[in-house]
């Protein structure tokens, strides 16, 4: 009876059964905040922002040990990566360790765009020759052309001899 006369006024069984439950839950919800200590929440963590400069310093100084590197790779094997795979895996390493220290993601579009200079200056030279692509010789075109024109008219006479018959066959 306590709950039908919150706050003066009183709820007859003609009210909406949904109206007593929103003020339960208001009653519960005052009871429950004055025992909570605001002190004893714990806080979420301050997320910490990209420092974009910092950043880019330490991309060029991963760059440099990497430029440092290279310079002992003779340049007609820069294209074969047996050559200098360690030094850019601890390129790779020191791009992603030192983002992740200052709180940036990896990779990111700065990262990325220092990383496609470091290609750009190193392996511009090391695409592949394109493939010509040529067409087979004419009789093994035309048996690939005709199998699947055969075996299509094949199937077509099948069902049209299968419909004509289907008296016997059922």
């Amino acid at each position: 009876m306590l709950l039908n006369r919150v706050c003066g006024i009183f709820i007859h069984d003609v009210m909406d059964t949904n109206y007593l439950a929103v003020l339960k839950l208001l009653l519960v919800g005052i009871l429950a905040t004055e025992n909570i200590n605001v002190e004893s929440v714990p806080r979420r963590p301050s997320v910490a922002l990209c420092n974009e400069t910092q950043l880019l310093w330490e991309m060029e100084v991963c760059g440099e040990g990497f430029k440092r590197e290279m310079a002992y790779v003779d340049p007609q094997n820069w294209c074969n990566l047996t050559h200098f795979i360690s030094e850019y895996h601890v390129f790779s390493l020191c791009t992603e360790t030192n983002a992740g220290r200052i709180n940036c993601y990896w990779p990111n579009p700065l990262v990325e765009s220092y990383i496609i200079r470091i290609h750009k200056h190193f392996f511009s030279n090391c695409t592949l020759e394109r493939v010509i692509l040529v067409d087979p010789p004419d009789d093994t075109l035309t048996i690939l052309i005709l199998i699947p024109v055969f075996l299509t008219l094949a199937m077509i006479a099948l069902v049209v001899w299968c419909s004509k018959r289907s008296d016997i066959l059922a």
